[in-house]
């Protein structure tokens, strides 16, 4: 980046002091993965430089009076408690000043046992330093792209495609996160090797759209014979079944997949074109019930087989392995009573088969087949007790003699495309009913292009996609080859992959579809927007309903809760497998992510007060998460794969703290710790994130410290000054959660025999002995918690970080809301009705 700064008080090219301020600030922000430590103290320095040659800070900045009567002595010269000091104040550091705002506004400094402020001090000093923060705050516009995400959900609207099993974005780099946000602009960068994908995904997506140029006619094909599996089961069913059908033995889940997948090699070239597909499957259940112990499956034994359809590509690896595309097409439950048929409509992208899998079969049928030779010798014939050991053996003499559960297919066949419309959608879209002419071409370019980004194109806009297409045209190609290039160079603007940070009726439309739909505005936002009718209040809370009401808004809840709880990062740690076996054998993982987004929409559709989220007396569980929560009772075996509306009458489960998607996404996949919990107990529920530890703070260590349980460890590490402090604050509500496992099962004792206890004090809050007593502490403050979440949903919808201008703001939503009564929806709205979001969004 070229930076240029004349003298003190002179911004040559840069038009006043506050862009000043932003551009080095954006510069000083921005760091490598690779940076050391002394690369960003070298990069702070730097900014430290430019600011004082651009003027924008004093060289003698005084420390105010308050910091030094009540923070110097801990945070100065002699000490510098959490690597912190103020007694060297820089008023434009905006991170440290509004982490020393947060701390006095949480009641956490100055600490209990040092001098006080009066009421009347803090209340004064917090509002001068709002203004010295506010003045000190780098505003401006900063550009937004699309995220990865969006940009997938635009690509497949905007061109009519469907995204099922398409992905033009798999060489993106990963976009990065700010605050758990992956939708901040200064966080999404952009680079010269993010611009060449972009140009690869345009290629894709349009090739695509444009793949079919004639009706493709219905095909029909049949499988009933020769059907070979993998490897390991091969010559097993040769040898017993002469490979007479297909069998499955285990779900997709197990760590040793054999007889997950059901693919059909003689189809291995998939289906010619994209399109829908019917496919019939001749299938029945064998050996559900049988004189195994279930324990030795991991399966419930009065629960119905379920045969399901994902789809797979023989170009990106083995069909009878797991594969990055392969989301579920379908799924039925198979009775008891012998072969049936059964009917599936899927889309399949060309190239890809159907694979067929048992979604609640057993866990590691490679260890299944041994231990039933091994423990259930018995039940063999007489003359077939006598057998080599040995996993190869072991296969077919299991498949003869004994009874192991499995589905059986007879029969496939697959009859498509079915076409129930031509031209397609997707050409519908994009050239229109008529026949493509090339003096249609421009009309067609200005239509696109309007839609792309997401307002009326400006003639200079389409000349420049004209100019591509004569171009083209010079090159050789035909009209209708060059008007795709049109379309590919629309996809590359900025105008399309960036959004709209101008106060137009426009960019309120697309702010509006991207924090809710998490794409491009549909027919009826745009034409409230060019009718100028979306500056109005009553119409923009009206857009706002109806958009919730779409499905489509759970994109929003979706998003919006990876962004608020982390919940993206849920699995980035798995659990042990040894120890937490059912995490994976259950599928545990999407049940968990599923209880937490149902939780979340339900409470948004019958607009539920948000003090649910602190404690509720309802979830939604399936069989296999009521299992973990000790509640199985509650949910029939029959159909228990679906999720229903469950009462908790546990005190310690209900809410957020009592889910297993918060609880595993704040553990590290082997054991607990209140310090993890503790900290994402600060930063998402209490909104008053730690600061990071300093570089000389020791790693805990119960080997040499004596200890016995993980309170006496942390009461170890809190006898350092250094640690105290911080950890006085982090510890107590990690505690309140330490009888929960890393996946949310709940214990009374450490695996080393300790007794648990969760009680703890907070500064402010006050002492609980367990859970339940800790939740009442937080519904006591709902108010607190009403601002967290008001804040975290306007920083969420208006894709910045907030700063503390936005403060009056999020205390008057947090206000309203508390007036309406705290519903989810009301936060919703009133986020979309405030002057932050329906203005062009600051940093």
């Amino acid at each position: 980046m070229r930076v240029g700064l004349a003298a003190r008080g002179q911004n040559p090219g840069w038009t006043d002091l506050s862009t000043v301020r932003r551009r080095i600030s954006l510069l000083a922000g921005r760091r490598s993965a690779t940076d050391s430590p002394v690369a960003a103290l070298c990069r702070r320095l730097l900014w430290f430089g430019l600011a004082l040659a651009g003027g924008l800070i004093a060289a003698d900045s005084k420390t105010p009076d308050f910091l030094t009567e009540y923070c110097v002595g801990c945070h100065g010269p002699a000490v510098q408690m959490g690597n912190r000091r103020f007694d060297h104040f820089d008023p434009h550091d905006t991170p440290m000043l509004r982490a020393i705002a947060g701390k006095l506004r949480g009641g956490a400094m100055p600490p209990a046992a040092a001098k006080q402020p009066t009421a009347a001090e803090k209340q004064r000093f917090l509002a001068s330093f709002a203004r010295a923060i506010a003045n000190g705050t780098p505003q401006g516009t900063v550009l937004r792209r699309l995220n990865r995400r969006e940009y997938l959900n635009t690509i497949g609207d905007l061109l009519g495609i469907n995204m099922l099993m398409f992905d033009p974005t798999s060489r993106f780099p990963r976009d990065q996160t700010a605050d758990h946000m992956d939708n901040v602009g200064e966080a999404l960068v952009t680079s010269g090797y993010l611009l060449e994908q972009y140009m690869d995904a345009a290629d894709q997506a349009v090739e695509k759209a444009f793949r079919l140029q004639e009706r493709p006619q219905p095909q029909t094909w049949i499988f009933n014979s020769n059907f070979r599996q993998q490897p390991e089961l091969d010559y097993a069913h040769s040898a017993v079944f002469g490979q007479k059908f297909m069998a499955l033995y285990s779900t997709a889940k197990t760590v040793n997949e054999e007889g997950a997948y059901g693919p059909l090699y003689a189809f291995a070239q998939g289906v010619p074109v994209d399109g829908y597909y019917e496919i019939k499957v001749q299938a029945e259940a064998v050996n559900r019930k049988n004189p195994y112990d279930p324990k030795l499956f991991a399966m419930d034994p009065d629960a119905p087989f379920r045969l399901g359809v994902v789809p797979g590509n023989a170009k990106v690896g083995a069909l009878h392995h797991a594969q990055p595309i392969e989301p579920p097409l379908g799924e039925v439950t198979l009775g008891d009573n012998g072969p049936e048929w059964h009917t599936f409509r899927v889309w399949l992208d060309a190239a890809y088969s159907p694979r067929f899998t048992f979604p609640n079969g057993m866990n590691d049928s490679r260890r299944a087949f041994t231990l039933i030779l091994n423990r259930y010798r018995n039940l063999l014939p007489p003359d077939q007790r006598n057998f080599t050991p040995g996993i190869r053996p072991a296969r077919p003499h299991v498949l003869r003699y004994g009874f192991m559960p499995q589905i059986r297919i007879y029969e496939v066949r697959i009859t498509g495309p079915i076409v129930d419309q031509w031209p397609p959608a997707s050409r519908r879209l994009l050239i229109g009913d008529n026949a493509f002419t090339p003096e249609r071409t421009r009309q067609i370019l200005e239509r696109f292009a309007g839609r792309a980004y997401r307002r009326p194109a400006t003639r200079a806009e389409v000349d420049a996609l004209m100019a591509v297409v004569e171009h083209r045209r010079h090159d050789g190609k035909t009209a209708f080859e060059a008007l795709k290039d049109g379309f590919k160079a629309a996809l590359c603007s900025p105008a399309f992959l960036y959004l709209d940070q101008s106060g137009s009726s426009y960019a309120l439309a697309s702010r509006l579809s991207y924090f809710l739909w998490s794409t491009m505005p549909d027919d009826e936002l745009m034409k409230t927007a060019a009718a100028g009718e979306l500056q109005k209040q009553a119409v923009l809370v009206a857009q706002t309903r109806r958009m919730l009401a779409d499905s489509r808004s759970d994109a929003f809840v979706n998003g919006f809760l990876d962004s608020w709880l982390n919940l993206r990062s849920l699995g980035d740690m798995p659990p042990d497998r040894d120890n937490f076996e059912r995490y994976y054998s259950h599928d545990l993982q999407t049940a968990m992510r599923t209880e937490t987004r149902m939780f979340t929409r339900y409470l948004l559709d019958h607009n539920e007060s948000i003090a649910n989220f602190l404690d509720s007396r309802f979830t939604f569980l399936n069989k296999n998460l009521a299992e973990l929560y000790g509640m199985a009772a509650d949910i029939p075996s029959v159909g228990g794969e679906l999720f229903r509306k469950v009462e908790i009458t546990d005190p310690n489960r209900g809410g957020l703290l009592g889910q297993a998607s918060v609880l595993t996404v704040s553990a590290n996949g082997v054991e607990t710790s209140p310090v993890t919990r503790g900290v994402w107990m600060l930063e998402n529920i209490f909104g008053t994130p730690p600061s990071p530890p300093p570089d000389n703070v020791p790693a805990l260590d119960p080997d040499v410290r004596g200890a016995k349980s993980i309170r006496e460890i942390l009461t170890r590490h809190r006898e350092s000054p250094a640690c105290m402090t911080c950890h006085s604050t982090i510890d107590p509500p990690g505690f309140a959660l330490e009888h929960f496992d890393p996946i949310g099962a709940w214990r009374d004792r450490y695996h080393n025999g300790a007794t648990i206890d969760a009680s703890g004090e907070l500064p402010k809050f006050g002492s609980f002995e367990s859970l339940a007593d800790f939740k009442k502490l937080l519904l006591a403050h709902q108010d607190d918690f009403a601002r967290v979440l008001s804040a975290r949903m306007l920083g969420y919808a208006c894709g910045r970080r907030l700063e503390s201008l936005d403060r009056e703001q999020v205390s008057t939503i947090a206000q309203r809301l508390t007036a309406k009564g705290s519903g989810l929806r009301d936060l919703v709205e009133l986020v979309v009705a405030s002057d932050e979001f329906r203005i062009a969004p600051q940093r």
